[in-house]
């Protein structure tokens, strides 16, 4: 519970931990961590002759001290604990004034099971157990079509079935693969193929060079299907490479961490050098805040990116930057991959350099990002309901059922100007009427914020009603997070749908809205409304066919409808019943039908 802040700051334990500070109203502001909370929180604040904020805070910091009127601790065993509990409590609550990264992804890696007498390359997004596996990686982008390359230009099994095989496949016989299956090559002389393979993963220009060879091949022998497909693979690993002209002396695995700033945004930036040569990078970039920390910058990117179950790919980690709280965030690592990760601020040399180059690289991403069309667009509904952020993300909510069969709910998620069709979520739902269906599904909804943090906007196809229920469980949950719905104006009771006049009524915080249809601020809110509808329906019908064979398939067995009925009452789902024992469905629909459905009905 949180308390007022002269109270709180009275009784601050000398202990590590995460503290919050709320505003008048009760919203969170800011989230932070301490080794020592008493020292911490106390260090913002003047107590003589009256509490106010420490002026030697700089003008962001006092702005975010101004709106603060109580104050919450949590208190943990260690600072790594804190460092752990002050990310994910971001990602969930997301605090006006802190900073939100948002890649969250786990890219894939390629690996190599050595161990194996003819092993094969594959793609992985965890460790694989095994004392002699090695890993190639990350690559944020084009895994597939550096994997397919090497398959396509090495001497490889290609399919892990092959080793399983005693006849040679078609492969051999096009001269993809050396056919260890029928012993006409040794582990030795397979192992050249593996070792020009490891080669290529390090020196791309190789691999790019070697694919443009083939697809001009392809093309002069007019295979001109298989000579774009080689050339959409050269685009994508030519996307991988970012030259660095900067020449190591050891064949060193390095990550390169670099986190700027900007006017409307900012950019972290990673680069991984393997055997000395910059092998891939990714980037994001992340919504400028009222209050920019590079200190938890940092700690959001690396916690972010360094998971429980990160295969080992580098030994240390160059920032951009210096922290301060180097020491506790490589603790908090080594705790958590189970492996020390050193982390670096490199003053002069190689390494120092290769610092300049991702801060330059940072520097132009910032330079050639552009406002995008639908920029304007957000600002201006953010300002039209009084929003306390601009929804670049915004995940938008349907569920579709007929006469309550096959009730299902969809989600579909806009980001920074796309549909993240990778976050699209379907929901199977249990419930009948339509408020249940959408509680049903906001909530587990919620249960997933922790591990896909909360967007800046919800928007849901339906009423005030509706819009109520979200922002009722929202603030369960302890979550700040505007809600608005749109709905059908109805004439007559009747939903007004006449072609050209959708007067869709838009429901905030702060009552009912009446845009007219031209106005683009309906439209952009009608086309999301519109793409969760369109989602929703595609599950709603594949569901309902699946539902239909099910009953056909439990008919043509002689059970009738009214005891399909009876069984889906009591189990709920087809798959619930298949699973169930004979005992478990005579209770629920007799003997004679539990014979039926076991099979032993004579």
């Amino acid at each position: 519970m949180s308390l007022p802040i002269e109270t709180a700051l009275a009784r601050l334990p000398d202990s590590p931990g995460v503290y919050q500070y709320f505003d008048g109203e009760g919203r969170l502001l800011y989230v932070g961590k301490a080794k020592s909370l008493k020292a911490r929180v106390r260090s913002y604040w003047r107590f003589q002759p009256s509490l106010r904020p420490n002026l030697s805070q700089s003008p962001r910091i006092l702005k975010m001290l101004s709106e603060v009127r109580s104050l919450e601790t949590i208190l943990v065993e260690n600072e790594a604990e804190a460092l752990i509990l002050e990310n994910s409590l971001i990602k969930q609550l997301r605090p006006k004034y802190n900073i939100l990264l948002r890649d969250d992804k786990t890219y894939p890696y390629l690996y190599l099971d050595e161990s194996e007498p003819f092993p094969r390359f594959e793609l992985t997004r965890r460790v694989i157990p095994g004392r002699k596996v090695r890993y190639y990686g990350p690559f944020p982008s084009g895994a597939r079509a550096l994997l397919d390359a090497l398959y396509l230009l090495f001497p490889l099994v290609q399919k892990k079935g092959c080793l399983k095989g005693k006849k040679a496949c078609l492969f051999h016989q096009i001269g993809r693969c050396p056919a260890p299956c029928e012993g006409k090559i040794t582990p030795e002389e397979y192992r050249e193929g593996v070792e020009g393979a490891k080669d290529a993963i390090h020196n791309l220009r190789l691999l790019t060079s070697r694919l443009e060879e083939r697809m001009l091949r392809l093309a002069e022998e007019e295979r001109f299907e298989e000579a774009a497909k080689v050339r959409d693979q050269i685009v994508a690993i030519s996307q991988l490479h970012v030259h660095s002209g900067i020449d190591l002396a050891r064949r060193e695995n390095l990550d390169i961490f670099a986190i700027l700033p900007g006017e409307r945004q900012g950019v972290v930036l990673r680069l991984f050098l393997r055997e000395g040569r910059v092998a891939s990078s990714s980037h994001n970039f992340f919504r400028e805040t009222e209050l920019f920390d590079p200190e938890e910058a940092y700690r959001q990117a690396l916690l972010s990116h360094y998971t429980p179950g990160t295969p080992r790919t580098a030994d240390a980690v160059i920032l951009a930057h210096p922290l301060e709280g180097i020491e506790a965030l490589e603790k908090t690592l080594e705790l958590r991959l189970g492996y020390r990760l050193r982390l670096l601020h490199p003053q002069r040399g190689p390494k120092a350099r290769l610092k300049e180059l991702a801060l330059h690289n940072a520097q132009e991403l910032l330079r050639q990002h552009r406002k995008r069309p639908e920029e304007e667009l957000e600002e201006r509904i953010a300002e039209l309901f009084e929003l306390p952020r601009i929804p670049r993300r915004i995940e938008s909510f349907d569920n579709s059922h007929l006469m309550g069969e096959a009730p299902v709910g969809a989600m579909v998620v806009w980001d920074e100007g796309r549909w993240d069709k990778d976050s699209y979520r379907r929901y199977r739902l249990e419930s009948r009427d339509e408020y249940a269906q959408m509680s049903e599904m906001l909530q587990r909804r919620i249960g997933d914020f922790d591990r896909s943090p909360p967007p800046d906007l919800w928007l849901l196809d339906g009423g005030e009603t509706l819009r109520r229920l979200a922002e009722g469980l929202l603030a369960q949950a302890g979550i700040d997070l505007p809600v608005l719905a749109i709905a059908k104006e109805k004439l007559d009771a009747k939903a007004h749908r006449a072609k050209g006049a959708a007067r869709d009524l838009l429901h905030g915080p702060r009552g009912a809205l009446h845009l007219e249809p031209s106005d683009p601020r309906l439209q952009f809110l009608q086309r999301l409304r519109d793409e969760a509808h369109r989602f929703a329906i595609t599950y709603h019908r594949a569901s309902k066919r699946k539902r239909d064979r099910q009953i056909g398939l439990l008919k043509t067995k002689g059970i009738g409808e009214a005891t399909v009925k009876r069984l889906l009452d009591y189990f709920g789902t087809f798959e619930a019943i298949e699973a169930a024992s004979e005992e478990e469905l005579i209770r629920a629909v007799g003997a004679r039908a539990a014979r039926i459905l076991k099979g032993r009905d004579t």
